[in-house]
């Protein structure tokens, strides 16, 4: 099995990039958006090899924590490789664990195509299989929002407008941490935005 790439970026597009190794170029499904990566620069990926009758799909993750919970998801029922690769799009491997860890799975519910009973059994799911890989304290990032009226619908709008959730929780987290003044969501938005762009 590939395991394993380090290569340049060939040409990307809205989820897979081309890794050229050596001038073979594999085409890898990834879970960042592909348009993140520089055409021309150096990557590493960790890598999952999907074997179908028709087909071998090469999955990347720049982050070895991303491939476990990966092998994880596709262990569960009815969650193939793309199902996985799509919930990581939309879920981090920090939230997801922190939905496990607190047996939340509110957030998850939310997401395209996933249904309450469905984001209920991947909680469950991983829970089982998670076992000491979660923190029982949990870590900053997992850590609940700080409690502003305006981080869920500021978070929602700016994944909606292409950023990915680690980078919207992000930005939000330190608004309302560092930012009082700031009370509702357009304003959340409007500064969160100067601060992406920065």
């Amino acid at each position: 099995m590939i395991r394993m790439l380090r290569g340049t970026i060939a040409t990307t597009n809205e989820t897979t990039v081309v890794l050229d190794v050596h001038g073979v170029g594999y085409l890898l499904h990834v879970v960042a958006r592909a348009n993140a990566f520089l055409i021309g620069s150096e990557a590493l990926f960790h890598t999952y090899l999907a074997v179908r009758e028709n087909a071998l799909d090469l999955y990347g993750f720049t982050d070895l924590d991303q491939l476990q919970i990966f092998e994880l998801l596709i262990e569960l029922p009815k969650i193939g490789p793309k199902s996985a690769i799509q919930i990581l799009r939309q879920a981090d491997v920090a939230l997801l664990r922190r939905a496990v860890n607190q047996n939340d799975a509110t957030y998850l519910s939310k997401m395209s195509g996933i249904g309450k009973k469905s984001a209920e059994k991947i909680v469950v799911g991983l829970k089982e299989k998670l076992g000491d890989m979660i923190d029982s304290e949990g870590s900053r990032e997992d850590a609940p929002l700080p409690e502003r009226t305006y981080a869920h619908d500021t978070i929602d709008a700016l994944i909606t407008l292409g950023y990915q959730q680690d980078e919207a929780r992000r930005v939000v987290r330190q608004i309302a941490e560092h930012h009082p003044e700031i009370a509702t969501s357009p304003e959340a938005l409007k500064l969160a935005l100067q601060k992406l762009s920065e």
